[in-house]
């Protein structure tokens, strides 16, 4: 069987890739970054694009010749700079679907959401609701699949928000603390897609939720418990206190930035995320796994923690050394006079002080290009050199600073290690 699986190297796609892999499938992989899904998972093809341009049917008639089933698995989670709900979970879908009837695809299976519905407070869930009413109303032999919170050994959205929470110093604070969550294994999800590619269950939609659901503060504790990290006490703040947090995280994924801390997740976790497992049961005579079997069959590890852990320091680097470099070049800029003093006898003054204005406004590009997501790799990498440069000046123009009792010259040290640590990591999910 040939299989487009679309958004293939993604949280759920890469999992769904894999399995069907194994299964011995032809697997199609659709992604931004044809060079990245082929470097993860080389035993697949991968076709470059960008479903938000892929909008009408003719955009797709190419991608689905000789196609016998296509998965959805692609997904955002709000609108952004890299993202637009509405292309990705409406127009690209709709597209996807009129020219899957004509190509003659066999089955469609979508990967949606519980609460996917057209009045959802979330533009995430209406446009996922757009995109499976479209599907409904289709032709084509299909499945709506409807995952819970998603466990699994990587983490993205809701579960990377949570084990964020979990790893959190000395203390939980939370906020609705007492919302109802219900998980679902990942492996879960992928033996539904088999399933559904299989023609085992019949065209419907499915809510994939454990039989019972959890507190987040239950929540919380549990994969704090799995980490392996010493219990602590729950700070239950008030409601208001998540507006500021998802202010700024918004505010960065304007920038490029994929936070887990953005409205979206936020109110998602207010709300809840619940379905009713019934359906599934039925459907397979069995039930999904609890949280505490998902566990169970997927052990934590060092590196389980060191991601929790990284997603709690990352952003705080980032704004540190953005404000490092910002900061840096400003003062320059604000006293001109004082700094190009250092250059006196290597150059006139107006000379020293063009120079002292050009290394300013370069180090505030430096602390600005950090903060946008498409150029902070770059920009952490420049800061480096830039610093290497600075320090080898300053030797050759006023070597007594090495001597300092400030550490003029030995604080840029731990700047650039904070640079290089931001560069490493800063990368695709």
């Amino acid at each position: 069987m040939r299989i487009l699986v679309l958004g293939g190297y993604g949280f759920i796609g890469a999992e769904i890739v894999r399995a069907l892999l194994s299964d011995g499938s032809e697997v199609i992989g659709l992604g931004r970054n044809a060079w990245l899904g082929a470097r993860l998972l080389p035993a697949a093809r991968w076709i470059g694009a960008n479903m938000a341009k892929l909008t009408a049917p003719e955009d797709w008639r190419p991608h689905l010749r000789g196609v016998d089933a296509v998965v959805n698995a692609a997904g955002a989670l709000q609108d952004g700079a890299r993202d637009d709900l509405a292309a990705v979970h409406d127009k690209a879908i709709r597209a996807a679907i009129a020219a899957s009837e004509s190509a003659g695809v066999g089955r469609f299976v979508q990967i949606s959401a519980p609460g996917a519905e057209a009045g959802a407070s979330t533009a995430f869930l209406r446009t996922k609701a757009a995109g499976d009413a479209a599907l409904r109303a289709s032709k084509l032999d299909w499945v709506i699949l409807k995952p819970g919170l998603v466990i699994g050994r990587n983490a993205y959205g809701g579960t990377a928000l949570l084990r964020m929470l979990a790893a959190f110093p000395a203390v939980s604070p939370l906020v609705h603390g007492e919302s109802r969550i219900q998980t679902v294994a990942v492996d879960d999800v992928v033996d539904a897609v088999r399933r559904a590619l299989r023609g085992e269950i019949a065209s419907g939609g499915y809510d994939l939720v454990e039989p019972a659901g959890h507190g987040l503060r239950a929540l919380v504790a549990a994969l704090r418990a799995w980490l392996g990290l010493a219990p602590v006490k729950t700070l239950a703040l008030p409601a208001w206190c998540a507006a500021p947090v998802a202010f700024a995280a918004d505010f960065a994924g304007l920038l490029g930035w994929r936070s887990a801390l953005r409205s979206t997740a936020m109110r998602v976790m207010s709300e809840g995320v619940a379905g009713d497992p019934e359906p599934w049961r039925r459907a397979t005579g069995r039930s999904l796994k609890s949280l505490e079997e998902t566990f169970a069959a997927m052990p934590a590890t060092a590196q389980d923690r060191a991601f929790a852990r990284a997603s709690l320091a990352l952003p705080i680097m980032i704004c540190a050394l953005a404000l490092f470099w910002i900061v840096s070049g400003a003062i320059g800029l604000i006293d001109l006079g004082q700094a190009s003093a250092h250059l006196a006898g290597h150059a006139d003054a107006l000379t020293a002080q063009a120079v002292v204005a050009a290394g300013s406004l370069l180090d505030m590009a430096i602390g600005g290009s950090l903060l946008i997501r498409r150029t902070a790799k770059p920009a952490a990498l420049i800061s480096i050199a830039v610093a290497a440069f600075y320090l080898a000046v300053g030797t050759v123009i006023a070597p007594e600073l090495w001597l300092d009792p400030l550490g003029v010259y030995v604080k840029v040290f731990p700047a650039m290690a904070l640079g290089l640590a931001v560069a490493l990591m800063i990368g695709e999910r």
